[in-house]
């Protein structure tokens, strides 16, 4: 039924239903000329403003990367640059270190050995005045021991001391050369 009433209504008016009414032109190109003016003088300057602050934010972000990241490399490259001097200082501090102690440990070498040859030179010192301490005193008790032998030998009394000193010396002496020739 409604198909049949638009029908009508069309043959009614006469005209072909593709083509408008001149009012309705008029009224549109009207109606576009002042969308066309609004939008070409407000709305398109605001939205290439908008466009050039976008570009220009993007630009200078991207701008503002790179001069963060040329600025990181930097502080990277000074980072290695200072790692790499410090580990060549602390090597140089090891190295130090290193010498230093052998110095100290040949240093601690040498007062051990002359201690130690002062220890020996001073044993050696006490045992000499040790042993002529010793013969020293087995000398006079040989001397007396011998005296007192040859006394009874010689059934006479040998108590001159300036007698009895020569007679235990000459002995002595003989006694010493006799072992001297032995050990030879």
């Amino acid at each position: 039924m409604i198909v049949k009433a638009a029908t009508l209504l069309a043959a009614e008016e006469g005209g072909n239903p593709l083509i408008p009414h001149t009012y309705e032109l008029v009224v549109g190109i009207f109606a576009f000329l002042v969308v066309f003016l609004v939008v070409g003088r407000m709305l398109v300057p605001r939205i290439q403003k908008t466009l050039a602050e976008r570009t220009d934010a993007i630009e200078g972000g991207i701008k503002r990367a790179e001069e963060a990241q040329a600025q990181a490399q930097e502080l990277q490259r000074q980072y290695a640059a200072n790692l790499e001097e410090a580990r060549r200082e602390a090597a140089r501090l090891r190295e130090e270190a290193r010498e230093q102690a052998a110095q100290i440990k040949a240093e601690l070498r040498e007062e051990a050995q002359a201690e130690a040859r002062r220890l020996v030179e001073a044993a050696h010192a006490q045992i000499e005045a040790d042993r002529q301490a010793a013969f020293a005193q087995l000398r006079a008790e040989i001397g007396r021991l011998s005296t007192e032998l040859a006394g009874r030998i010689v059934g006479e009394s040998l108590e001159d001391e300036v007698r009895q000193s020569r007679i235990v010396d000459r002995f002595l002496d003989e006694l010493e050369s006799s072992n001297a020739q032995a050990v030879r």
